[in-house]
């Protein structure tokens, strides 16, 4: 299998399929390169080049005890790119993945990048601080760190089953076989590594990142997410960006990239041939 191996001695997995302009995909908590199946298929189609790998500590990737911060996944994501040589890249993150994509242009630059896309994302920060009252309590994320440490398996079906991909909501049959697989993913990571990641993507502040990207970003989230809430999240990173553009989806939610793969994956497209 594909492994890239970071600076620290990180083994990282990626797939990469096909040629043309690569589309780097970015993955959410606590998951893997995997949940972009869906995205890595149909741009394969139109010929493009995908590459998506797993974030240290998740997926195949090397359970390391440390480094599960967004500088450590930025520098990843840059030794992914520097041994796979890409140019013209497109960078597209769900979530985590937003805020990895983020910190990773305004860190290592955009030499590399010709476009990014943020779905579902984190930026610019999810946690309530003084500067961010809108922001969710931090003893949210404190509950959810204490059902990795305790009860890892039994959260990582309810939360798939709820407000992941809005099987809560009136009317919305829940896809077994999706659940299972959002199970599958987040029992292949690592424990330490998710219970980390939670502080890593909940109270990372994005601001002054989205600020340095000059390179064109389609915002792209669902008004009734219940993982990373609309209003604190998608409009506020689109005013932020300099070149950035706010595409909203009426009752998507979080998920939607797996949801809603064909909505969404037709609206990249269009981004990537504009």
């Amino acid at each position: 299998m594909p492994f890239v191996t970071t600076p620290d001695g990180v083994e990282i997995f990626y797939k990469d399929w096909g040629t043309g302009q690569p589309i780097v995909f970015s993955h959410g908590w606590p998951l893997s390169s995997d949940d972009w199946d869906a995205q890595l298929m149909f741009f394969l189609q139109h010929g493009y080049r995908v590459i998506a790998h797993d974030r240290r500590g998740h997926g195949r990737s090397t359970q390391v005890s440390d480094g599960h911060d967004m500088d450590h996944y930025a520098d990843d994501l840059a030794a992914l790119t520097a041994h796979l040589d890409l140019r013209d890249a497109v960078h597209v993150g769900h979530s985590t993945g937003g805020g990895e994509v983020v910190h990773y242009i305004a860190r290592h630059g955009q030499d590399r990048v010709a476009k990014a896309a943020l779905l579902s994302a984190v930026p610019p920060i999810m946690v309530q601080t003084d500067t961010n009252p809108g922001g969710l309590p931090k003893s949210v994320f404190d509950g959810i760190q204490e059902q990795v440490a305790t009860n890892r398996s039994a959260f990582y079906r309810d939360l798939p089953s709820t407000a992941f991909y809005g099987f809560n909501r009136p009317g919305r049959e829940p896809v077994e076989a999706i659940i299972a697989n959002w199970w599958r993913q987040g029992m292949m990571g690592g424990a330490k590594a998710h219970y980390d990641g939670v502080v890593a993507f909940s109270q990372t502040d994005f601001t002054d990142d989205l600020k340095k990207i000059t390179v064109p970003v389609l915002v792209m989230h669902g008004d009734d997410d219940q993982v990373v809430p609309y209003a604190d999240s998608g409009p506020l990173s689109a005013e932020l960006l300099p070149n950035g553009t706010l595409k909203t989806y009426a009752g998507f939610p979080h998920g939607m990239p797996t949801t809603e793969a064909a909505t969404i994956n037709a609206d990249l497209l269009a981004f990537l041939q504009g």
